[in-house]
């Protein structure tokens, strides 16, 4: 450097700055010794026992990663970095974290040592007059040069471990802490005792920094930084594995109520409702929308949170099954409305158009889509038997279908295909009777409808109908499994693909009825 230049560093007017350097292992290099006794008369150590309760335990941040890829001879402060030589010269300026500096004649090679000289001066006069050493669980280490007086006022948990100001000065104060977990954090919540402004810092470093801050800063009795923090991560948005660790420090750690109510209010409803409740009305509002894109999107929706495999959905609690069967009913009484309501005279038919109504295919689609999306979430929850028996119950429907017009009539058989799909799958199970009065009202529509099923299939693929209607019609007994196949056989033989295919249960009932007969005979 030149002679007679000078370089003069202007610092704003607050809180000195700490410097800090970071490590995996105390180095033993001659750049790196320990201070000498005779520093200062007040030069003892305190330091923290593994096992202290004083000692935090912390998560690991992602920041932490990044503690153990700093070079050892690499010293950090807030705002600034320590030059290292690219052939391997020790590094220089770095009075206030070692006791010797580098040699002169490297001033020629590291340009920036001037302004370190006069920086490390400006620094000693403003007070750095501790040193603390955190050492982390997995043997890493930082060392920071603080003032003693700012770390002191930010934390009673350091308040009592700093020695006397009296004993002596000049930088021969030391502490230690160790078995330390989240190192990075706790460095970061020791640096926040020296901003200016924590809100800024914290907004640069993020919800997942500032959460293990949270955590340290509770530790050690850090009150502002406990403050900014609950500040800062009420009022950004969170991801479900924020929401979590946030869950968990609340949970081991005591914070004042005054100043984590806002974040606990996001955490913790306030006012309890019940959550049947909640799931009646979400489902009836399904029900009764007018938009019909709007009302899929939401079925497959709820449906997700519902299911018992969902993440939302652990236990059964949340279901109330006489509230859903009490929807099923009002669904199930308004088809019955619509079937009747269109045997009504052409008069009465032409003044409903003329009110305004929609037509009568739309609002029957609608009744019978929301009854196959209800059975399929109580066929999920296992809840399902008794919508069987309430389908096969439907005498007055089952008349009404044969009067009907096969424009909207087949959507009655879409709600029987997902019933036989069910039984045929075995996810339900009911009793022989039961079964048998399902296939003797609703198995000949089926038959009737099959070929708009084909044409206006809706999602419903035709072929696992054929497939799961012939397993549901062979749980019934042999002699009423004939009936139903000797109706099937003259349906197919004059319908064609009219009419479903179930030669493969036709076979497996004819083996059973007279194969295996006949061989028991011979016997």
């Amino acid at each position: 450097m030149a002679e007679g230049t000078h370089h003069t560093i202007r610092r704003a007017a607050a809180r000195p700055r700490g410097w800090c350097c970071s490590f995996a292992g105390v180095p033993q290099s001659p750049e790196h010794r320990a201070l000498p006794a005779s520093a200062g008369g007040g030069g003892g150590i305190k330091k923290l026992p593994p096992k202290s309760p004083l000692a935090p335990s912390f998560h690991s941040s992602p920041s932490s990663k990044l503690a153990g890829l700093i070079d050892p001879r690499r010293i950090l402060s807030p705002g600034r970095v320590s030059p290292i030589d690219p052939e391997g010269s020790p590094a220089v300026g770095v009075a206030a974290a070692v006791e010797e500096e580098a040699p002169r004649e490297q001033a020629a090679l590291v340009p920036f040592v001037a302004v370190r000289e006069e920086e490390e001066e400006e620094e000693e006069g403003r007070g750095l007059d501790l040193r603390l050493c955190l050492r982390g669980r997995d043997g890493r280490c930082v060392v920071m040069e603080l003032d003693s007086a700012v770390l002191c006022e930010s934390s009673a948990f350091f308040a009592d471990m700093v020695p006397d100001a009296s004993g002596g000065g000049g930088g021969g104060k030391r502490i230690e802490v160790d078995g330390v977990e989240n190192l990075e954090a706790f460095k970061e919540a020791v640096e926040l005792m020296f901003e200016p402004d924590a809100m800024r810092w914290l907004a640069r470093a993020g919800v997942s920094r500032a959460i293990g801050v949270l955590e340290v800063s509770s530790s050690i009795v850090f009150d502002r930084g406990i403050e900014s923090c609950l500040k800062y991560i009420e009022a950004v948005p969170w991801s479900e594995n924020e929401e979590e660790k946030l869950k968990n420090i609340f949970a081991r750690c005591t914070l004042d109520e005054a100043i984590s109510k806002d974040v606990l209010a996001r955490l913790q409803p306030q006012c309890r409702s019940s959550s049947e409740d909640l799931i009646v009305q979400v489902v009836e509002s399904v029900t009764s929308g007018t938009n019909s894109g709007a009302r899929k999107e939401m079925q497959s929706l709820v449906s997700g949170l519902l299911c018992k495999s969902s993440v939302y959905q652990k236990d059964l609690s949340g279901l109330n099954k006489g509230s859903l069967y009490k929807i099923c009913h009002s669904c199930l009484n308004s088809v019955v409305e619509l079937f009747k309501e269109d045997s009504e005279p052409i008069e009465h038919a032409e003044a409903m158009i003329a009110s305004g109504s929609k037509p009568m295919i739309e609002r029957v689609s609608k009744q019978t889509e929301n009854l196959n999306w209800l059975f399929d979430i109580l066929v999920n929850n296992d809840m399902a038997e008794e919508f069987v028996e309430l389908w096969a119950k439907q005498d007055e429907l089952n008349r009404m279908h044969e009067q009907a017009s096969p424009m909207f009539r087949y959507e009655l058989s879409r709600i029987s295909a997902s019933v036989f799909i069910s039984l045929g799958k075995g996810r339900i199970q009911c009793s022989s009777d039961l079964r048998s009065q399902l296939f003797c009202g609703w198995f000949r529509p089926m038959l009737m409808d099959f070929g708009w099923l084909q044409r206006c299939s809706k999602g419903l693929d035709v072929r696992i109908l054929e497939e799961n209607l012939g397993q549901a019609l062979l749980t019934l007994p042999l002699h009423q499994q004939q009936s139903l196949f000797e109706e099937w056989f003259r349906c197919f033989a004059s319908g064609g693909t009219e009419c479903p295919n179930l030669s493969k249960a036709f076979q497996v009932w004819w083996r059973r009825s007279f194969v295996k007969s006949s061989v028991e005979g011979r016997r």
